[in-house]
C-alpha cells in the first residue's frame, strides 16, 4: 500500500490494485503547486469524498470526467452530481458497504458541516462523514473533517484500524491535542498521519503535540507529493 499526501486533506491511496483519490482538491491549494496537479491524481481509480466543502470538492466533478472515474459518497450528494452534471457515482450512506474491486469502503459518522455556494445560497447535500478502508491487510480510518466524538470507539470495536489520516488542524476541525485524545482514547493505531494543517497561517502548523502524546505510535508528518509504503 502506497499513501501520497496531496496537501491540506488530500491524498492519493494505492491499496488493494484500486487508486483512490481521497477529498482531491488541486486548484487554490496552496500545498500544492499547479505542475503538479496532473502527476497528483496520475493512475485514480476512484474518488472518495468526504463532505462538500470547497476545500475537498473543488475539482470533484472535473477529475470525474478528465479521468472517467466515478466519485463515491454520500447518497444525497451523489445523487445531486449524477442528475445535475452526469457523472458516474457510487452513492451509500453511514453504516454502509462498497466493494470497489479488492478495496472495501465504509462509511462512518463525522461531527462537522456539509455544504457548497450556489447562486441561491448555500446549498447542503446530505452531510458529512469518514471512510473505514479496508484491503492488503490493513483498515485504514480517514476521519474526514470532525471533532472527537465518543462513537469513534464503536468504529474501533467494529472495524480495528491499524492507520489513522486524522484531521488535526484545529479552527474548522480538531486540534492536535484533541486529535491525539481520539487516538489514544478510542483507538489502537499503529500509524497516525495528520492532515487538515498548515495550510493557512491560523491552522496548527506542526505535529509535534500529536507526536508527544502517542508514544509507540508512528506519526508520520506527511511531505507534500512524497509517497510513502505502509
Amino acid at each position: 500500500m502506497q499513501i501520497t499526501f496531496l496537501g491540506h486533506a488530500s491524498f492519493k491511496i494505492a491499496i488493494g490494485g484500486q487508486v483512490l483519490l481521497i477529498d482531491p482538491w488541486l486548484t487554490g491549494n496552496p500545498m500544492l503547486t499547479e505542475d503538479q496537479h496532473d502527476a497528483a491524481v496520475e493512475g485514480a481509480t476512484h474518488i472518495l469524498l468526504t463532505h462538500a466543502h470547497f476545500d475537498h470538492v473543488a475539482d470533484t466533478v472535473g477529475l470525474s470526467r478528465k479521468l472517467d472515474i466515478p466519485v463515491v459518497g454520500q447518497y444525497d450528494l451523489m445523487g445531486h452530481w449524477e442528475e445535475k452534471e452526469k457523472i458516474a457515482t457510487v452513492g451509500f450512506n453511514k453504516g454502509g458497504t462498497v466493494d470497489l474491486g479488492g478495496v472495501k469502503v465504509t462509511m462512518v459518522h463525522a461531527v462537522h458541516s456539509s455544504s457548497f455556494g450556489s447562486d441561491k445560497g448555500p446549498n447542503v447535500p446530505g452531510t458529512e462523514c469518514g471512510f473505514m478502508i479496508e484491503g492488503e491487510g490493513h483498515t485504514i480510518y480517514v476521519s474526514g473533517d470532525t471533532d472527537v466524538m465518543a462513537d469513534m470507539k464503536v468504529f474501533h470495536d467494529l472495524h480495528e484500524p491499524d492507520i489513522g489520516i486524522l484531521c488535526a488542524g484545529g479552527h474548522f476541525t480538531m486540534d492536535m491535542k484533541r486529535a491525539a485524545y481520539a487516538a489514544k482514547t478510542f483507538f489502537k493505531f499503529k500509524t497516525v498521519i495528520p492532515c487538515h494543517y498548515k495550510t493557512f497561517p491560523f491552522l496548527e502548523q506542526s505535529a509535534e503535540a500529536l507526536t508527544k502524546a502517542l508514544p509507540g505510535v508512528k506519526v508520520i508528518e506527511p511531505e507534500v507529493m512524497t509517497p510513502f509504503d505502509l
